[in-house]
């Protein structure tokens, strides 16, 4: 009998405490979710409701797509996104070369002076980003690449943090197997090829899925390298819709863009999240 009002009691304890979570949790997801609600909800107001509102409403009975029309004929924001698109392809594709083929050799090749290269290259994660843009700055400039894509692209095909969490996963791969294959005489590039990236995938699409969105974010570096229309991305275009009076006075439109802007990268981390989490703990446990 007291067995099993002990158990009773447990399993009590155990229900007030996942209601409690799932309570938290749910009040938690509502505060980080209310801004998006919020944001696609003045998106869709008429420009007369909006600011004839005294009190903000949770709701619209009258939704309206001018907004977004409105959105786009501010500023050529078609031409913004293409802009980020080739600058978001360009330097992903690039950075996953460059990161590949670093994490390869410091995983696999055996050369000279490999670990105080690695080591003094992980010491670069110690410098913040920030410090080293007025440098970038200077050296695209003196070298004629401002207003240019090659001047947007160069400083982002690189990460130490990429190539570290992927030469951690190339590490996990038995070099029993590397030893077979060059025995077969396979070389360096086909075993990297059809062995490693094969294995190690789900922690490269992290990789690409992070540099994408890192891309597609970037604000800093695109205000800095460029004054001309013609390079601009969508960062810059949001700042030129506030910028120009339009998106002050017009808050529903400038919500519109904002929208726009964010639901490609929201559809991709909703159908790549999985995929996130699974390269990240793949790329961090030994064994």
């Amino acid at each position: 009998m007291d067995n099993e009002r002990i158990e009773a009691a447990a399993a009590r304890r155990a229900r007030v405490g996942r209601t409690l979570t799932y309570l938290f949790l749910a009040i938690w997801a509502l505060m980080v979710l209310f801004p998006f609600y919020w944001m696609l909800l003045s998106s869709v107001k008429s420009y007369g409701a909006y600011n004839s509102e005294y009190i903000p409403q949770f709701y619209t009975l009258s939704p309206t797509l001018q907004n977004y029309v409105d959105a786009f004929t501010a500023v050529p924001l078609a031409k913004y996104f293409l802009n980020t698109l080739i600058f978001t392809l360009a330097t992903t594709a690039l950075m996953l070369t460059v990161t590949v083929l670093a994490a390869f050799a410091f995983s696999r090749l055996e050369f000279r002076g490999k670990d105080l290269v690695f080591t003094l290259f992980l010491a670069l994660m110690m410098i913040p980003g920030e410090l080293v843009v007025i440098t970038n700055f200077q050296t695209v400039t003196n070298a004629g690449l401002r207003n240019t894509f090659t001047g947007l692209i160069l400083p982002s095909v690189t990460s130490v943090f990429y190539i570290y969490l992927l030469k951690e996963n190339f590490e996990q791969i038995p070099d029993e197997l590397y030893r077979a294959a060059k025995v077969d005489g396979t070389t360096d590039f086909r075993y990297l090829t059809r062995v490693m990236i094969p294995i190690c995938r789900p922690t490269i699409v992290t990789v690409t899925i992070l540099k994408v969105i890192e891309c597609w974010n970037s604000y800093v570096w695109p205000r800095l390298i460029t004054d001309d229309a013609n390079y601009f991305l969508v960062s810059n275009g949001i700042q030129e819709i506030r910028e120009n009076g339009f998106g002050r006075e017009n808050i529903p439109a400038m919500m519109a863009a904002v929208v726009v802007i964010s639901v490609p990268l929201i559809v991709l981390f909703l159908c790549f999240r999985k995929k996130i989490m699974a390269g990240v703990s793949r790329g961090g446990t030994k064994g």
